[in-house]
């Protein structure tokens, strides 16, 4: 597996520190929040000028929209974008309100996404969903509707494990298991008490996710995706330091109900 990290920086001096010290840090690579490669969107060789075509530089790129005619087009934009600056994957965050949704409205957005994950793949990048609270794909059974209505297996899954959490989903390994033929990146965050928190200090056991990932023979991405708003280089060394320490951790098989600790 490679180790990513991702995070928001409050400035261009953090953004530089951020890309500079990635590698230093342990990480292969970083996911991109978009607010780190926006301006560059239409100008990919001034992205490659200021940041350099260092391997994982832009792994992956974290974006959000809707799917009406403008967030279609921004993400082929992205698309386009991806392949110049040799990112594996965008991460598409889907910001419409769940409430009201049916599930065949989100069988619907499989299919538009499923058309654009095949154009994607024209550009040498994927197209990952990333499921998210208070968003189309939040409950349960939308990950089974979702998926289910997919063609060609045109998009991937991103999971956030914060987010399964915050949306009543406790069971982590189990949506690892059973989705596992889809998931290709899982962003690794804890939560206490809905807010999010650096890896380790929050309410989530990691032990079965990382027992379960072993056992499904997952080889995908793990990314410490941090918004606790902690300090950008204490949470890199410390993110990577549980990352490696639960890599190499005995690893153990636990009941569903014991992704979340009791604290």
């Amino acid at each position: 597996m490679k180790v990513a990290f991702s995070k928001p920086t409050r400035d261009n001096p953090e953004r530089r520190a951020l890309f500079s010290r990635f590698r230093a840090s342990g990480y292969d690579g970083l996911q991109l929040k978009n607010a780190q490669y926006r301006e560059y969107i239409d100008l990919p060789a001034r992205f490659i000028d200021a940041w350099g075509r260092e391997t994982g530089v832009a792994s992956g790129l974290i974006t959000g929209g809707r799917l009406d005619a403008a967030g279609v087009a921004t993400l082929r934009h992205m698309f386009t974008f991806a392949q110049a600056v040799g990112s594996e994957r965008v991460i598409f965050c889907h910001s419409l309100p769940r409430q009201g949704l049916s599930s065949t409205d989100i069988a619907g957005f499989a299919k538009t996404l499923s058309d654009l994950g095949k154009e994607a793949r024209q550009h040498g990048t994927v197209l990952s969903l990333h499921h998210h609270y208070d968003q189309p794909v939040m409950y349960r059974r939308d990950f089974d509707v979702f998926f289910d209505a997919v063609d060609d297996r045109a998009v991937t899954l991103t999971v956030d494990t914060a987010h399964l959490v915050k949306s009543g989903i406790d069971d982590i390994a189990g949506v690892l298991r059973d989705f596992r033929e889809v998931i290709d990146n899982v962003h690794l965050k804890d939560i206490a008490d809905g807010d999010f928190k650096v890896l380790g200090q929050g309410h989530i056991d990691f032990a079965p996710v990382f027992s379960t990932l072993d056992e499904i023979g997952y080889r995908g991405w793990l990314c410490a995706d941090e918004e606790s708003g902690s300090d950008l280089l204490g949470a890199m060394e410390t993110c990577h330091q549980f990352i490696t320490s639960a890599l190499a951790a005995p690893k153990r098989n636990d009941r569903p109900s014991d992704n979340v600790s009791n604290q």
